[in-house]
């Protein structure tokens, strides 16, 4: 039986000041199918996913959605329609329960009923065998469970059309199961999903079709199982790229950072050595206390006990800045939180880490601040067009270019990358391996926070493995294997 087309999106067009975000974009989607959309950050993805849920208005083109033409869609014809979207931002309400999240706006029997939230939230739980408490409050969720309650408050409202952006980002290996049982569920009941994600081993594993798009343009719609990865690289970058993970031998013996039987509130008696023109790969599972570990190190958070020494000498941090000065930077895992400031330029992030080196007599030279921009502005090749940009308006990939050039802008000798590229696709990656590659190259010293296996292989030299919040083991390069690091995170 052939699947019928209940969304078609015709020549969509979107300008902003100084960029087209989208250029006559067509695109149709169909019943009963998971359809990927596929492309670097920038390409207009998100654009066009908040054109069909009427966040954004498209200036020209328009939507047909079971049958009906909308020239301009809007919030609620969007969701009248049953479109719903799960953005990569939750929008769940902290203070709220898990059941009355879920719950929020639906049509009750009644006066409020708590019970009856709780028994539908447990259903649907059940049902798609997730483990979580529906009388929890958000906030006392971890990121993964937060991303899991909010994919099953879309699929409680009954939609037609479920759109996932980067829904796997934050999840386990057996929550990521338990998406796509949950997309398979909802595909065999005629819904249509439309899943973006940059991690292509997902395409293969779940999607029957693969839109890609390029510089806001539409390039080409192909079934799954006809392309390969190959293939779909070259459609989204418009080039070939070389080996993804750069080839390097430059480790040197000395030793340029010791944590010596460090614990914090979420880790106990950890040691390790990194050495000079190193990636040390660090693997766990979500919530194994990985990036609580790397803000002890940093200064971020209070270290209870143990040692950290930099070039042999003992740093008692009390705070970020004593690290800094000590030569260490941090990319952190939330970028958007903790890693710049949206709402200010471009110039402005690179510049605010280092600051002092230029101010002249207590007064900012402005010349050096452009200066020192243009320089990482090239050399990370961030796309904007211009440096005055306020860094919310920048795609993820770009966004986290620009934490980057932050931190190289202080010239950090250990630079820390907790989950470098989350959310960030092929081309973007490349770019930011090559600059890892070059930086220990050049002498600089990188530890590697991951959650992708693959990328945990590809660019570390050594991995250590933390399981619930304890050091469980080391593997040298000749030792990898994905099973034994499972192993080592599950604690086995």
């Amino acid at each position: 039986m052939e699947q019928q087309v209940v969304l078609k999106m015709k020549n969509i067009t979107k300008r902003y000041p100084g960029v087209i975000a989208l250029d006559n974009v067509s695109v149709d989607f169909k019943s009963g199918e998971v359809h990927a959309l596929l492309g670097e950050n920038g390409a207009g993805k998100s654009t066009l996913i908040k054109i069909l849920s009427g966040a954004v208005q498209n200036d020209e083109g328009s939507i047909w959605i079971n049958d009906n033409e909308y020239d301009k869609m809007t919030p609620l014809a969007s969701r009248t329609n049953g479109v719903e979207v799960i953005y990569q931002e939750y929008n769940l309400i902290n203070g709220l329960t898990v059941a009355e999240n879920i719950c929020l706006g639906r049509q009750m029997n009644g006066l409020i009923n708590k019970k009856e939230m709780i028994q539908i939230s447990q259903e649907l739980f059940d049902r798609f065998n997730i483990d979580i408490n529906p009388r929890a409050y958000v906030k006392e969720l971890s990121t993964a469970q937060q991303q899991l309650v909010e994919i099953t408050k879309a699929i409680s409202k009954d939609a037609k059309i479920i759109v996932m952006d980067e829904p796997t980002a934050q999840l386990t290996m057996s929550e990521v199961e338990s998406l796509y049982e949950m997309i398979r569920s909802l595909k065999e009941k005629g819904k249509t999903i439309i899943y973006i994600s940059h991690r292509l081993d997902e395409l293969f594993a779940i999607t029957d079709a693969v839109t890609v798009m390029r510089d806001g343009t539409y390039v080409t719609t192909v079934e799954t199982a006809k392309t390969n990865r190959e293939e779909l690289i070259t459609l989204m970058v418009g080039r070939k790229l070389s080996d993804t993970y750069p080839k390097r031998n430059c480790i040197k013996n000395e030793i340029v950072l010791k944590v010596e039987n460090v614990s914090g509130l979420k880790n106990s008696d950890v040691s390790f050595d990194l050495h000079k023109g190193e990636i040390l790969g660090i693997s766990g599972l979500v919530g194994a206390g990985r990036t609580e570990l790397m803000r002890v190190i940093f200064g971020a958070d209070k270290k209870l006990s143990g040692k950290v020494f930099i070039n042999g000498k003992e740093k008692n941090a009390k705070s970020p800045q004593d690290m800094i000065k000590a030569g260490m930077g941090l990319i952190p895992e939330d970028r958007k939180e903790q890693g710049c400031f949206l709402n200010n330029s471009i110039e402005w992030n690179i510049s605010i880490g280092n600051i002092r080196k230029l101010t002249s007599n207590r007064i900012i030279d402005k010349k050096k601040i452009r200066s020192q921009a243009e320089k990482y502005k090239d050399m990370l090749n961030i796309k904007t067009p211009a440096l005055e940009q306020r860094v919310g308006l920048l795609s993820g990939g770009n966004q986290q270019k620009v934490v980057l050039a932050k931190v190289l802008a202080m010239d950090s000798d250990i630079i820390i990358f907790d989950e470098p590229t989350r959310g960030i696709d092929i081309g973007a990656r490349h770019e930011i391996y090559e600059m890892m590659s070059r930086l220990v190259e050049n002498g600089k010293s990188i530890i590697m926070v991951s959650s992708d296996m693959e990328e945990l292989l590809g660019m570390s030299d050594r991995i250590i493995v933390i399981s619930e919040g304890r050091l469980t083991g080391e593997v040298l390069k000749q030792e990898f294997s994905q099973e034994y690091i499972m192993a080592l995170a599950s604690h086995e």
